[in-house]
């Protein structure tokens, strides 16, 4: 489980963050929403570390990140995965050497065994046949599988996704969600995402927090959106008429 207590982040005389308190659940989506703009992004970076808040707390299982050293910071890291919006692939890598990046970095295993590991990850994403390509000769989806495949690599305890459907189709975009989500329970990892999707908030969201203007404005299950009388979320998420109908029927049915 991630905590974080009282967070506010500023860039010189501008206010981004402004005291917002989450809990982020194992086993389950967290995601995080918001408009462009809205401090998500920054959130989540200050959550991984990228970006040092002026106050707060960030636990990770009652591990104040904000505390620790730089030494008890680098084995935390080797406990977090990073999904980026661009894959973030190395172009001169084959997909199977970019995968084992990471465990030639921590690991101690043997080459074999580092094999190996790489090799079941990417069998876990359906890209076994793939790992002889480089980056540059398989599509967007297959990328974002690699990354996904490279993120668990190391068996992490957290997993943090920065946009991961960003530029991705409709179907595709499903397959990445159904990937985060099973290995989400597969691992009992406390996995937040970063996203403009409402679909993926609709088929994967176990816990949505709502960012508005640097202030967590709304939090809850997915289920509890389409009762919510929080006047910015409901624009925010059934700004287009297919979400709108979709809370229309459900309002309708639970007043039947």
């Amino acid at each position: 489980m991630i905590e974080i207590k009282g967070i506010h982040k500023y860039f010189e005389d501008k206010k981004i963050l402004i005291d917002i308190n989450a809990r982020f659940e194992d086993g389950k989506t967290n995601l995080i929403i918001g408009q462009s703009g809205s401090g998500k992004t920054v959130l989540i970076k200050c959550i991984v570390g990228l970006l040092i808040p002026e106050k707060g707390e960030i636990l990770y299982d009652n591990r104040n990140f904000l505390d620790m050293g730089k030494k008890e910071k680098k084995m935390l890291r080797r406990e977090v995965g990073m999904i980026f919006q661009s894959a973030a692939l190395f172009d001169s890598m084959s997909v199977l050497d970019n995968v084992m990046f990471p465990l030639n970095m921590f690991s101690n295993d043997t080459l074999r065994e580092r094999t190996k590991r790489a090799m079941f990850c990417l069998e876990r994403v359906n890209l076994l046949e793939a790992k002889n390509k480089f980056p540059g000769e398989i599509s967007g989806g297959m990328q974002k599988r690699v990354a996904i495949a490279r993120a668990i690599v190391l068996k992490p305890q957290y997993l943090f996704c920065d946009e991961p459907n960003s530029g991705l189709d409709p179907k595709t975009s499903l397959v990445i969600d159904e990937l985060i989500h099973g290995i989400t329970q597969e691992y009992n990892m406390t996995t937040i995402i970063n996203t403009h999707d409402m679909n993926s908030v609709m088929n994967i969201g176990k816990k949505i927090i709502f960012i508005y203007q640097g202030h967590k404005e709304w939090e809850g299950a997915k289920d509890e959106i389409f009762t919510s009388s929080n006047q910015r979320l409901n624009d925010f998420i059934f700004a287009s008429d297919i979400f709108r109908r979709v809370k229309e029927v459900e309002v309708y049915n639970l007043e039947g």
